[in-house]
């Protein structure tokens, strides 16, 4: 007699429990997804758009990824030949997650760093880096004020000719961002999920 597949909790079932990384040395290589109610990893498709508007090759470049969650754009980073990577978590079931990944992929570019996103942007303001990457949590449209210090904090980390990507659950206007001394390079939308990359505006 065949038995009855179990039920999945819709919550569960729409969740995706891994991602792959697309491109690079690791390309195809499953990462894990932890069950935390606040991860809500970049989809897949987000990541390729996001990774053609930077380009294929990252060689030679320093990254960070202030609230990694799963690691996978600072790890899709380090597969497409960025140097440097810093992957910054406070969770600590994430932070063991990226840590055993970094390891099982001897990815010895990439330094997992357990905190704050938003102060290790801060320590790292005036270094010059290639690219942040800020994907913080959404917070149900609360986290306006992260957000903003988070914008401002990466716009003093990269070099005057470099990226920062921002996901967020809403556009975010030329206008808004130019009183942080940022400007919209491309952006897009995917569902609840709007991405956008932005430059650094010329020093007055």
């Amino acid at each position: 007699m065949k038995k009855p597949t179990p039920r999945i909790p819709r919550s569960a079932a729409s969740a995706p429990h891994e991602v792959r990384i697309i491109g690079g040395q690791w390309k195809r290589t499953l990462l894990p997804v932890a069950d935390r109610p606040s991860l809500r990893p970049t989809p897949s498709r987000v990541r390729e758009t996001v990774f053609n508007w930077l380009g294929q090759d990252l060689n030679g470049w320093r990254c960070i990824d202030a609230f990694a969650g799963t690691g996978a754009l600072g790890l899709e980073a380090a597969s497409r030949g960025a140097t440097e990577v810093v992957v910054v978590e406070q969770d600590g079931v994430l932070l063991a997650n990226l840590s055993r990944i970094v390891t099982k992929l001897k990815a010895s570019g990439v330094r997992v760093e357990r905190g704050d996103g938003l102060a290790a942007l801060r320590q790292r303001s005036g270094q010059g880096w290639d690219v942040v990457f800020l994907d913080p949590p959404f917070g149900d449209g609360q986290n306006e004020a992260l957000y903003v210090a988070a914008l401002s904090a990466a716009r003093q980390a990269v070099r005057a000719d470099g990226a920062i990507y921002l996901e967020a659950p809403r556009v975010w206007s030329e206008d808004e961002l130019a009183q942080i001394g940022l400007q919209i390079h491309r952006q897009g939308k995917a569902g609840a999920v709007a991405f956008h990359l932005l430059r650094p505006l010329p020093a007055e």
